[in-house]
């Protein structure tokens, strides 16, 4: 079984192999995964990490690639994109944005108030990698945390 004890935010070499994983899975500190190759990984790191899309995990025998995996999302569209954000970020749910949209996980009760706001909503399935927390690292989280 492979061990990785660090992680770094991006590699400079092709990767060995890689790990495709929801959002909720990029969380983590210590667990056992199996690679998109088929190998078993160690994940054992010092304190709960943010694994974000393009990171790596240096293994004996070469860097593991995270990917972003597809997973349901509403997409979210309207005239008044920003003060949708800003509904949106007041409830702390994580969100990627994007020129024209925005991507969050799926939630009836935000679908409901961004419905009742006058946004466009689309169910998609997608990677969805949101925006950091407070100062560009770390995660932001729901009120169910």
């Amino acid at each position: 079984m492979l061990k990785a004890h660090t992680y770094n935010d991006h590699g400079h070499s092709p990767a060995a192999d890689s790990l495709t994983l929801t959002y909720e899975a990029r969380f983590l500190r210590r667990k056992v995964l199996t690679t998109d190759g088929g190998a078993q990984v160690l994940v054992d790191l010092p304190q709960t990490t943010s694994l974000n899309h393009g990171g790596r995990l240096p293994t004996e025998t070469g860097e593991i690639e995270i990917l972003a995996a597809p997973e349901p999302l509403l997409e979210v569209t309207g005239d008044h994109l920003l003060r949708l954000a800003w509904h949106i970020g007041n409830r702390h749910m994580p969100c990627q944005i994007e020129g024209a949209r925005l991507l969050i996980q799926q939630d009836h009760v935000i679908r409901d108030m961004l419905e009742k706001l006058g946004a466009s909503l689309r169910d998609v399935t997608e990677p969805f990698t949101p925006e950091g927390g407070a100062y560009g690292h770390g995660r932001t989280h729901s009120h169910a945390h």
